[in-house]
């Protein structure tokens, strides 16, 4: 399983990208298939919002299927943590779509 982070509009420090590490390095516990983890970070630039909303998008590759998800709050760590419980869901309805 590969991991690649990339951010836009914000620069990640080391602990964002450890907390991604370990977030998103644990997922092949869930399905032993996984070949391809893409994380992308950052700020949104929407209009007329007032204050920073950070996002968190993932993408995982799996055999045939490419699962997506994405998160926005107004705390990066908050995002991240929401992204990889929405993920982790979406690697379980996979799982049971294969087994089922």
């Amino acid at each position: 399983m590969r991991l690649n982070l990339k951010s836009t509009n914000y620069e990640l420090n080391a602990e964002i990208k450890k907390h991604i590490e370990d977030k998103f390095g644990e997922l092949d516990k869930y399905f032993n298939n996984i070949q391809q983890i893409d994380v992308e970070v950052g700020l949104t630039r929407k209009g007329q919002q007032k204050g920073k909303i950070f996002f968190c998008e993932v993408n995982v590759s799996v055999p045939k299927k490419l699962l997506r998800f994405r998160k926005e709050f107004e705390n990066m760590v908050k995002a991240i943590n929401e992204a990889k419980k929405g993920i982790q869901m979406e690697i379980k309805k996979y799982k049971e779509r294969l087994n089922g």
